[in-house]
């Protein structure tokens, strides 16, 4: 991975990995603002803003946003994070002027016409809807509002279907004019393009973006000193449950032994809860484990969907198994898989220009830098398979589980009984 990284004079960041071999270009609009630099009331906000910047700008109609990325072969799209928005486009490296063009004009012109925002209004209280009947959604969004209570990250990235429905047209320009500035700005490009080139294109963005200070949010300060339980009743045919406990956050340098230890538990079939819950006990049909790296903490989950008479069982031989690594560090075969796999992932993803586009940007945004993953793998390799027994025994403490489950039947006095590291 090839590339080069500047601080623009405005303040922005840049950062372009150089792909030779490829035909097509990715290019990152990143704004260092998401779901906990929201307030309460305003909860949804970014992502509400994030809708509005396709919805028309001076020069171009939402339509024709669209079709200048999409007529030429490519596509649009955008996402908000906690801690991130970002809007990217690909296509190939011959329309790079085209994308570069379109996601500026978006950003400086965009005008969020009033009949725009009641129909958007519309459409995003239909998406959470529609994440208010998928069962795994909700116990996710359970599940982090019980670790982060009282913060902002405990917050869903979409709002509230009241909080939405009460948004105005001056909350959405005042956010952006607060937060849509040079400082929290950070544009990345991977493909068949160089540094030179996308700074020439970049000028007329550079010249009328606004200034500002990076923006700050509130830390997660209060530790968790008792488990948190919530069971949640739906008609539905198979019980979801999500354990979340803290975890470490994406600078503390025991980063790479959690990351394994979380592959070696379940992001994989060839995991020990994939092989234990479902393969050996036929508890579940799907299990796996994540992890999310924040500025000053970081979350571990683990997600399943379970027939309902066996949950109780299953959380219980869930436990048991992150018990059984805390305890005794895994063998040097295991190590050794998991490894292997947490490289190749990285590997297998630097090939496209989206993914190295996407690197570039997470990097810049989380340690105002590009993280070189040369580096990156030669500290995962030195990971000791002490060093992921201790990042297991770090999520050991039952006064820290935090345990949503949705499901037709569950008993609340039933899941704490199981809630414990036995």
């Amino acid at each position: 991975m090839i590339f080069t990284q500047e601080r623009l004079n405005q303040g922005a960041q840049l950062a372009v990995a150089q792909m030779p071999h490829v035909e097509s270009v990715s290019v990152g609009f990143w704004l260092g603002v998401g779901g906990r630099h929201e307030s309460k009331r305003q909860n949804g906000i970014f992502h509400f803003l994030e809708h509005m910047f396709f919805k028309g700008t001076t020069k171009r109609t939402a339509r024709e946003i669209s079709e200048a990325v999409e007529g030429v072969g490519g596509y649009l799209n955008a996402f908000t994070a906690e801690e991130m928005t970002c809007y990217y486009a690909r296509a190939s490296a011959t329309h790079l002027p085209a994308v570069i063009d379109v996601l500026t004009d978006m950003l400086l012109r965009a005008t969020f016409p009033a009949v725009e925002i009641e129909r958007e209004r519309g459409v995003i209280q239909e998406e959470i809807r529609m994440y208010e009947d998928q069962p795994a959604q909700v116990a996710q969004d359970a599940v982090t509002a019980l670790l982060w209570q009282g913060n902002p990250l405990g917050q869903p990235l979409a709002g509230t279907s009241e909080n939405i429905q009460r948004m105005k047209r001056r909350d959405l320009l005042n956010y952006r004019r607060k937060f849509y500035h040079s400082g929290n700005l950070c544009i990345t490009a991977a493909g068949k393009t160089d540094l030179a080139e996308v700074k020439e294109l970049l000028r007329p963005l550079l010249r009328q973006f606004p200034t500002g200070a990076r923006a700050q949010f509130t830390p997660v300060s209060r530790r968790q000193s008792a488990p948190r339980i919530q069971v949640i009743r739906k008609p539905i045919e198979q019980t979801q449950f999500v354990i979340g406990m803290r975890g470490v956050s994406r600078h503390d340098p025991r980063r790479s032994a959690f990351r394994l230890m979380s592959v070696i538990l379940g992001e994989n079939m060839s995991s020990r809860l994939f092989q234990n819950v479902r393969e050996k006990h036929g508890l579940a049909y799907s299990i796996s484990t994540g992890a999310n790296y924040y500025h000053e903490t970081g979350s571990f989950f683990i997600n399943a969907g379970v027939e309902n008479s066996k949950t109780v069982q299953a959380i219980q031989l869930t436990l048991q198994t992150i018990r059984k690594l805390a305890e005794r560090a895994p063998n040097l075969r295991e190590v050794r898989r998991a490894k292997e796999y947490t490289c190749g992932q990285i590997h297998l993803n630097l090939e496209s220009s989206d993914h190295q586009m996407m690197w570039l940007g997470e990097g810049l945004l989380g340690h105002n830098r590009v993280l070189n993953p040369d580096k990156l793998i030669q500290q995962i390799e030195a990971v000791t398979p002490e060093e992921i027994r201790a990042a297991a025994a770090l999520l050991v403490h039952n006064e820290r589980l935090n345990i949503a489950v949705v499901s037709p039947t569950a008993e609340l006095a039933e899941i704490e009984a199981a809630a414990k590291f036995e």
